[in-house]
């Protein structure tokens, strides 16, 4: 009687199954290739050591503005939801919304602003071991600090 049940279940699932359906199709979309900041600073290599790969999460409350910092090593971020305007300290800007990619500059002084919503990215860093995803703008190369 318990093989019989069992028989009938399987016969039941496997009825409910729509066999004419095509198989899932495997899809991949590029969401950003770069060879450059947003700003068209090309980036000319990464830092020596230890390859160190690295996924953040970051989440930035509403009316935010970020501190001055700048990446040693090249990163691209991927803005979930919210919206992100980020300047140079010679005032060049970019504004990312939702569902859009950015290439990082690196080497070079920046901050980001949220509107008046939170944001929330998810960030690729191709780094060394030892060097943090950001550096505060007092430590980050010559000619690139706020004055």
């Amino acid at each position: 009687m318990r093989i019989l049940a069992i028989l009938t279940s399987a016969l039941l699932i496997s009825g409910c199954a729509n066999l004419d359906a095509e198989p899932a199709t495997l899809t991949s979309n590029v969401l950003l290739r770069a060879s450059n900041g947003w700003d068209g600073t090309p980036y000319m290599r990464y830092p020596e050591g230890q390859p160190e790969l690295s996924l953040l999460r970051i989440q930035i409350p509403a009316a935010t503005s970020l501190e001055w910092h700048c990446h040693l090593a090249p990163n691209m971020g991927y803005l979930v939801k919210g919206e992100i305007e980020v300047e140079t300290l010679d005032g060049k800007r970019t504004r990312v919304r939702a569902g859009e990619s950015l290439a990082e500059i690196v080497n070079r002084v920046h901050r980001g602003h949220t509107s008046e919503q939170p944001a929330e990215l998810l960030v690729f860093y191709a780094g060394a071991a030892g060097i943090a995803p950001a550096t505060p703008a007092s430590e980050c190369p010559t000619g690139s600090v706020v004055q």
